[in-house]
């Protein structure tokens, strides 16, 4: 039986466990975990991708000026079943040091909290909050991450990923993400060379796409490697250029038999809006704990929708990020698949400890909602 109950406080705990094994960059090591509490005592959760200690300010300072007013004091009292609501009035009342950038990543963690709460308390699951289930089942990709690869050479990288590729088609997953993150003293042909590789390492009937962590900063470098590439059947091309260089992404677009994603550190829709119109990008990768939470998503989602673009969420955190993920898939047309990163491909206590149970179940590609 349902029962409604006003916010009685909002906290962002700092949570780290000891790095164990390639946890170079890994987003399991330490998080901001978002407690949202009401005045029966039950708990929304969420979590934030982004510096822990600069996010546990952003949401528990206290009101400033009218410009730049509290998380907590705008919060208390509300009605959690409100959360888009609640989203436009905190993003609206901190624009002196909001906006984007490490507000919006913070208010990402309160909104998915909020839902998570306001889920509890009508006994029912987030992404019918959001709509309902416009599918039955839900497709998880893998990023098969091998620690630092940034002055090794390609041959010593292929054994891990190869490795984990084994252990990933064991869980059932029959989609891939490997990261091609090599420093300069290896080549644009070696690289080349490296997505032939791991497209024979991970086989020919799963989805593989290519992580390029921002190699290049000129367009035409990376269109000549994309043009190479076309021949594995890769499903897209993450972070080719830097981040911020849109002209560059439309002038590759343009050129390019890969489809290119962007927007992955983008934080909120307007800055979305901007990779789809001036970067041309057909897929953007801004992810549900980082750009807004479940109210920015769903509204960056519809907008994928208008644009015919594909939304494919960046989820590299803990089973809270991944969890979040899935539920905004079932509710959004335009989110083929989510990044999922398996405790199996890299041990963190953050991943097997802090939700429970740690992983969803995964058949044959797909996990039944």
């Amino acid at each position: 039986m349902s029962s409604r109950s006003p916010i009685a406080s909002v906290e962002a705990l700092l949570v780290s466990v000891p790095a164990e094994g390639n946890a170079f960059a890994d987003g399991a090591e330490e998080t901001v975990v978002v407690r949202v509490t009401d005045e029966d005592g039950r708990t929304g959760i969420g979590e934030c991708i982004t510096t822990p200690p600069v996010t546990r300010a952003m949401i528990e300072m206290p009101t400033v000026n009218f410009w730049s007013r509290g998380i907590p004091d705008l919060l208390v009292g509300r009605d959690p079943l409100e959360a888009r609501a609640l989203y436009d009035l905190v993003y609206h009342n901190t624009f002196f040091h909001g906006r984007r950038g490490t507000l919006v990543q913070a208010l990402s963690g309160v909104d998915i909290a909020l839902h998570d709460l306001a889920g509890k308390q009508l006994g029912e699951p987030v992404y019918k909050l959001l709509g309902g289930a416009r599918c039955e089942r839900l497709r998880p990709y893998a990023t098969l991450y091998p620690g630092d690869v940034y002055d090794r050479p390609v041959a010593e990288v292929a054994a891990p990923i190869r490795e984990q590729a084994e252990v990933a088609c064991d869980q059932g997953l029959r989609a891939f993400k490997v990261p091609v993150l090599f420093g300069p003293e290896v080549s644009d042909r070696d690289v080349v060379e490296f997505a032939r590789l791991s497209r024979e390492m991970v086989g020919d009937d799963v989805v593989l796409a290519l992580d390029f962590g921002y190699r290049w900063w000129d367009w035409h470098d990376a269109a000549w490697t994309l043009k190479r590439i076309e021949d594995f059947d890769i499903h897209f091309a993450e972070a080719p250029l830097r981040h911020d260089d849109l002209d560059g992404h439309r002038r590759l677009v343009d050129v390019s038999p890969v489809r290119v994603g962007g927007a992955e550190f983008a934080a909120g829709r307007w800055e979305v809006r901007e990779w789809l119109e001036r970067g041309g990008v057909s897929l953007v990768q801004p992810g549900v704990s980082r750009a807004g939470g479940f109210t920015e998503l769903m509204r960056i989602a519809e907008m994928c929708e208008m644009y015919g673009a594909q939304l494919i969420p960046h989820s590299y955190a803990t089973g809270i990020t991944d969890t979040a993920s899935l539920h905004l898939q079932a509710a959004c047309l335009t989110i083929p698949m989510v990044e999922f990163r398996s405790s199996r491909l890299g041990p963190s206590r953050l991943r097997t400890e802090l939700v429970s149970p740690p992983e969803p179940e995964i058949v044959d590609g797909w996990v039944e909602l």
